[in-house]
């Protein structure tokens, strides 16, 4: 049995990866578990795939599975919508995923981009890039194993990859700045190898992100917010939700600016969505 990698999926035929040869394959009995890009399988002296191997994980929407990282790109246009951003940084500590936040287009302006990572510095990871200079090339040192682009449309996911693969074809994006919004330009989630052993996944499906998706709750969402831990300690109670000032020394921490206070209003607006689905469902 041969072993391999599925890069793409078009209709009930897949593009495997068996260490340097791609193969199209077609899947015999896998009904029960499904085949998604990211897969590890194996395949008989047919090329037919007969075994899907065991996941890491396995996101839905976009189908993807196996993801190890994914960079969240936001840039200063289109106007970045920050909350998707926390959502997306939770999603990927839920399902065992390295979030990177990536500001785009630092050609339009130093200044906004680092008013972004100064909010998010103690979330995650963060850098500033250009796909007009060789700073795109800094996002090669957090690409390992499978990593999923994600982010709204027109903020330079397609781009980016045409950057990394350089004569490789890829997928060229297309961003009006009339409108100041983009036209999406990715249809299928596709891996494209930027180095051995290392692949990004341009998707479409992480434009959005309902709060269903994350899988937590109301109590759980606090400890997704690291900058929140240490001053928890001063809160006088436990269960303390962060959400009201008295007696809490997140909301002190917000006061005197060691709390970002845009990731503090996001995470009052998900606390509010998440306590209306919890009164959906079990009401």
């Amino acid at each position: 049995m041969k072993r391999g990698l599925v890069l793409k999926k078009n209709a009930d035929k897949f593009d495997v990866m068996v260490n340097e040869q791609v193969f199209t394959c077609v899947a015999r009995n896998l009904k029960e578990n499904g085949l998604f890009v990211g897969d590890k399988v194996e395949l008989d002296e047919n090329n037919t795939i007969v075994k899907v191997l065991e996941r890491k994980n396995l996101l839905i929407r976009p189908p993807l599975a196996n993801v190890d990282s994914m960079i969240i790109v936001v840039a200063k246009l289109p106007k970045p919508d920050f909350l998707l951003v926390d959502k997306l940084i939770i999603f990927c500590v839920v399902n065992g995923i390295k979030p990177v936040l990536c500001i785009n287009k630092a050609d339009l302006g130093n200044d906004y981009a680092n008013m972004i990572v100064e909010n998010y510095k103690d979330a995650c990871d963060c850098l500033i890039i250009s796909t007009q200079d060789e700073s795109v090339f800094s996002l090669k040192s957090h690409i390992f194993g499978i990593t999923a682009l994600a982010g709204q449309s027109a903020v330079g996911k397609s781009s980016i990859i045409n950057a990394l693969l350089g004569d490789k074809k890829a997928i060229i994006g297309d961003f009006s700045k009339k409108v100041e919004r983009g036209k999406q330009t990715t249809r299928l989630v596709q891996l494209y190898e930027i180095e051995k052993g290392k692949f990004l996944a341009d998707t479409a499906g992480f434009s959005k992100l309902d709060e269903r998706l994350l899988n937590v709750d109301e109590y759980e969402l606090k400890s997704y917010y690291p900058e929140f831990i240490e001053p928890a300690y001063k809160c006088k109670y436990k269960s303390c939700l962060h959400l009201t000032s008295k007696d809490c020394g997140v909301c002190d921490a917000v006061k005197s600016g060691k709390i970002s206070k845009l990731r503090y209003e996001n995470y009052k607006i998900l606390q509010e969505n998440l306590k209306r689905l919890k009164k959906f469902w079990f009401n």
